[in-house]
């Protein structure tokens, strides 16, 4: 049942978010604006259901210059983000226009992470074990347990458990996870598999 509300449930909450939060993300675009050259937005091609292509947007944080190139692949990545976007990325507040994703009916507010073309061996372990059945999530299973510092054979297990154990508890629960780490300014990477083990036997 929970499945066949959570269309409409993501569409109503990100209609709201987007009404409370305009001033804020009017003032982000700005300060972004004013303090480097290049757009406010940053738009990127991403898989989404079913593997679809569509256009994801988030307020850039990153130089104008910077290689389209996969997170893990970086080895200088903090050369490319500028002054404002390291305060976006650290608050995650550079998501905020993917709310317009979700209203579109590309995202949802819980999923797996659309992906990239950097990131097309995750794509297709995604088409091989389901988890591209789903509309993908501003946050995910992926993202509390390691996002980036986890394999890509883990990060496509917890999307595949993920998609197949949608419940309004894991949702509330990954929602929770997300809003503490960002307080915490954390980016799990302890014993990582340890965790990532528990919470798939746990949906």
């Amino acid at each position: 049942m929970y499945r066949r509300a959570k269309r409409f449930l993501d569409t109503i909450i990100a209609l709201c978010m987007l009404m409370i939060l305009i001033i804020p993300m009017i003032i982000e675009a700005l300060c972004i604006k004013m303090t480097s050259n290049g757009p406010v937005f940053f738009a990127q091609k991403r898989y989404g259901i079913n593997s679809k292509i569509f256009t994801m947007y988030k307020f850039r944080s990153m130089r104008v210059d910077t290689p389209e190139i996969s997170n893990q692949e970086f080895k200088n990545i903090g050369d490319y983000v500028t002054p404002v976007g390291r305060f976006l990325r650290k608050t995650s507040l550079d998501e905020l226009p993917q709310l317009w994703n979700i209203v579109k009916g590309e995202m949802s507010i819980v999923g797996p992470r659309p992906l990239s073309d950097s990131d097309l061996y995750v794509v297709k372990l995604r088409e091989k074990n389901g988890a591209n059945l789903v509309r993908p999530g501003i946050t995910g299973l992926a993202q509390i347990n390691g996002r980036n510092n986890i394999s890509d054979e883990t990060k496509a297990a917890l999307d595949n458990a993920y998609a197949n154990h949608i419940t309004l508890l894991g949702d509330l629960t990954i929602l929770l996870r997300t809003v503490l780490n960002v307080l915490m300014v954390k980016d799990i990477n302890k014993d990582i598999e340890d965790d990532v083990n528990n919470d798939i036997n746990n949906l």
